[in-house]
């Protein structure tokens, strides 16, 4: 996540068999297998009793630098138990603001949070967190631009002393760089003197890093980038030259980061030899780090690597506030399908991290969005039934830092049901099936929704306006039921060649109208498995009521094998495919954009009227 008041203003794509792998859940209070693998202890920082650091800095950890070499990453997910982050705090970006000299807690309260304290640690790991993620941006005190990489050693002892928060409380603890001001795009750049100049930083951060946790127990699991480890390593924010890569060299240059993250701990000395290293999945989405180009690196120690993605789907209610319930049986299944897909990697051995998941809190009043409940629920029954670790986004939301406890007592309840403490008296044979008895009791009782089966072909516009407060069915799959209240569309059933009209009416949503787009494409359910090869030829575009002249040259295609679409507005393809399909050469380029969002201004209505054409 960057900074927003709860979450990142971008659409995030949503994103498990059972592991065969013996049970390490009859644990002792530290969260040490009893009959499990045997524990070494490599290196001591500190112990129970409050010590000082070589730096001067208080020291108050529990750490006592435990090593369990024959834990393996598949053993340990299930250990870290529930997760949260620390969000918007070490990781609140204010160098433009404050410089790179300025008292770490100035940094830390720069997005509106109080200062960490030992308190708020323990109220987590009382409502049922056993692992804090913490985000970092390690750039804020770091003069990167003169070549100088080194982090001011007042951040590092910041960041240690939270870290010592965590583990005092008996916390797993993650330690990331977190999009810190979008540096990452360097990697992107057009000159290949600032793309030497990105790796350089990346490994000499991570030395620093690692240098200075290097006697930590391997409680503390360090994580090599967020969402920027993909197609964001074309971000300009930073690298204004940057977006040369191709989505190819993009996954090449995510995988050539993240060995490079292993080869830099590994070398560090201390217990980073043996360190549990979390690697980001391709942008932190599902489908994406599922991809075949995404490549696990290789590491010399064995079974130490954990992959980590996020979970935000639908967008438009767990990021936004366009729509304000779920719970369809095809939301519920459209949850558990790419849930499961992460198997992939937890069947290599790989244990699974979901790093970011969460329900936006309407901040108004405080109050828990229709539904919350129910999809955590779920959620969290789809990680218990893989063994994934699930790491909440909050920023002293859900979790109430002051008061130190969970504003909502539903919500509360479910995360004590979910502990390690709890779990730790069940067998996995025993979590396993209740979370399959759940998970199929709360699909059986969700209501059907308005989707269509595999034998029926549905046309319809994907909405998002451009500031994410408007939304109609955004995704392959058609569910006219993920809409912001007011909207009123017109979806047409497609029978075969001929033309069809698709329309939005945004004039009974809040304000009366959709504000531009930022994403809009025309979408055929089940087209390329019903009507293989048949082109959407776009004749009329209506905004407003009036003809509207489109840029470019639209083109037909599918993202997944299954729907067929055209994308009105689509700025997240950066490269149009090669398997697009175009009915008539009208000259252009094609284009996923040939709507501009710059200019279309208040949306009342849009109109699209095309002919379905059957392929040669």
């Amino acid at each position: 996540m960057r900074k927003l008041n709860y979450f990142k203003n971008s659409m995030k794509s949503a994103f498990i068999t059972a592991l065969t792998v013996a049970s390490v859940f009859a644990v002792t209070a530290c969260g040490t297998s009893e009959d499990g693998p045997t524990s070494v202890i490599v290196n001591e920082v500190g112990d129970s009793e409050n010590s000082e650091t070589d730096n001067g800095m208080e020291n108050k950890s529990a750490d006592d630098g435990t090593v369990r070499e024959s834990l393996t990453a598949l053993e340990v997910t299930e250990l870290m138990g529930n997760g949260i982050n620390l969000g918007n705090t070490m990781e609140a970006y204010g160098r433009s603001a404050l410089g790179t000299d300025a008292q770490p807690t100035q940094y830390e309260t720069y997005w509106g949070q109080p200062v960490t304290t030992q308190e708020m640690l323990d109220g987590m790991k009382a409502a049922g967190f056993d692992t804090l993620r913490l985000p970092v941006a390690w750039t804020n005190m770091m003069a990167f631009e003169t070549g100088d990489y080194t982090i001011n050693s007042a951040y590092l002892d910041r960041v240690e002393e939270i870290v010592g928060y965590a583990r005092n409380a008996g916390m797993y603890v993650i330690i990331n760089d977190h999009w810190d001001g979008s540096w990452w795009g360097m990697f992107g750049s057009a000159s290949e003197e600032t793309r030497k100049q990105a790796m350089e930083l990346y490994k000499s951060m991570w030395t620093q890093i690692a240098e200075r946790f290097k006697d930590y127990s391997d409680y503390v699991i360090f994580e090599s980038g967020n969402e920027e480890l993909g197609f964001r390593l074309n971000d300009t924010d930073i690298a204004k030259d940057s977006g040369t890569l191709s989505d190819d060299e993009c996954y090449t240059v995510t995988n050539e980061i993240n060995q490079a993250f292993v080869d830099t701990i590994r070398s560090a000395g201390g217990n980073n030899e043996h360190r549990f290293l979390l690697i980001a999945g391709f942008g932190t989405d599902i489908n994406n780090t599922c991809d075949n180009r995404y490549k696990m690196p290789t590491d010399s120690a064995t079974d130490k690597l954990l992959v980590s993605v996020h979970y935000y789907d639908p967008s438009g209610y767990c990021i936004n506030t366009s729509i304000a319930k779920w719970g369809t049986k095809q939301e519920y299944q459209t949850m558990n399908d790419t849930l499961e897909r992460m198997t992939k990697f937890t069947e290599q051995g790989y244990g699974v991290v979901i790093g970011e998941y969460g329900v936006l809190i309407e901040n108004t009043n405080n109050e828990l969005k229709e539904n919350t409940l129910e999809y955590v629920q779920n959620f969290l029954n789809n990680c218990d039934l893989y063994g994934y670790c699930p790491v909440l986004w909050d920023c002293n939301n859900l979790y109430n830092r002051n008061n130190t406890e969970i504003i909502d007592m539903g919500m509360a309840r479910l995360y004590i049901k979910h502990s390690l403490e709890i779990q730790s008296e069940m067998t996995k044979e025993d979590i396993i099936a209740q979370a399959r008895k759940e998970m199929d009791n709360d699909y059986d009782s969700a209501d059907e929704g308005a989707g269509v089966d595999d034998d029926t072909a549905m046309a319809w516009i994907m909405f998002n306006s451009s500031d994410w407060n408007v939304q109609y069915s955004v995704g392959d799959v058609y569910n006219p039921g993920s809409a912001t209240e007011g909207i009123v569309a017109e979806d047409v059933e497609i029978t075969g060649e001929g033309t069809y009209t698709v329309s939005l009416d945004f004039t009974g949503v809040s304000g009366g109208y959709a504000e531009s787009t930022v994403f809009s494409a025309i979408a055929i359910a089940n087209g390329e498995t019903l009507f293989p090869g048949y082109y959407i030829d776009i004749q009329e575009i209506l905004i407003n009521g009036e003809p509207y002249e489109p840029k470019g040259q639209p083109y037909t295609c599918s993202d997944d094998g299954k729907a067929t679409r055209v994308n009105l507005y689509n700025a997240w393809v950066t490269q149009v495919p090669d398997d697009i399909r175009i009915l008539e050469d009208n000259g252009q380029e094609p284009s996923p954009c040939i709507l501009d969002a710059d200019t279309l201004g208040k949306i009342e209505t849009l109109s699209v009227t095309f002919n379905y054409v059957k392929g040669n």
